[in-house]
């Protein structure tokens, strides 16, 4: 039995980390508009929670990114494979992940690959060369860090 699953990501400013990764992984931010639009007419949802990103109506808390193969719900415009979600929060990050995404590069790409990520907003904060290989340990535009290998 395949389980669907999305990353949810804690954030400060959703749209702007949503952005950030489908530029990284080269997936497409969700379009959630025609859902949102549906909810404003019939007077489901008040228009607070909602603003304008990419010409488009969105969830003012909330956006997912997802791989642009993969099936999505016309209604929603939510990703049904791989997606990860992006929700505001009051807080910032305080600590290092638990868990954290891995971006593999093609063979002998990886400077290359950090340079592109870096040119997007994201930090290396070092070099790891340890007996199973190498990879740059790096940080996202709110400082989570993942590794590309």
């Amino acid at each position: 039995m395949t389980l669907h699953w999305k990353l949810v990501i804690d954030a400060e400013d959703p749209h702007a980390q949503a952005d950030f990764w489908a530029a990284a992984l080269g997936y497409r931010v969700e379009d959630n508009s025609p859902l949102i639009d549906q909810l404003l007419g019939r007077g489901a949802v008040p228009e607070e929670l909602t603003m304008e990103s990419h010409g488009r109506r969105a969830w003012r808390d909330l956006i997912g990114v997802r791989h642009p193969d993969d099936p999505f719900d016309e209604v929603s415009g939510a990703g049904l494979g791989r997606r990860i979600l992006f929700q505001r929060v009051p807080e910032e990050k305080t600590g290092k992940n638990r868990l954290h995404v891995d971006v593999h590069a093609a063979p002998g790409e990886r400077d290359a690959e950090t340079a592109r990520l870096v040119a997007l907003g994201a930090t290396s904060l070092r070099q790891v060369r340890e007996q199973g290989g190498e990879w740059t340990v790096m940080a996202d535009p709110e400082g989570n860090e993942f590794c590309v290998q």
